[in-house]
């Protein structure tokens, strides 16, 4: 993988696209979490969902850099 993506002249970092793809994972879990009803039993809501974007995230990185 690239370490920089050239888009139109302008320099991204080459994990934008794991971050961009984790983040429609985790809405996609997230949605359904909150459907269960998962989120009324945590103490605090907004730390799970941070915690599960941050294991979605590193899973990608992990299994691309591996």
């Amino acid at each position: 993988m690239p370490r920089e993506i050239d888009f139109f002249g302008v320099l991204l970092p080459g994990v934008l696209p794991l971050f961009l793809v984790s983040l429609v994972l985790q809405a996609a879990l997230d949605s359904a979490l909150s459907h269960l009803g998962a989120y009324r039993r945590s103490w605090h809501p907004a730390l799970v969902r941070l915690c599960l974007f941050v294991c979605i995230f590193s899973a990608l990185l992990v299994t691309l850099y591996k």
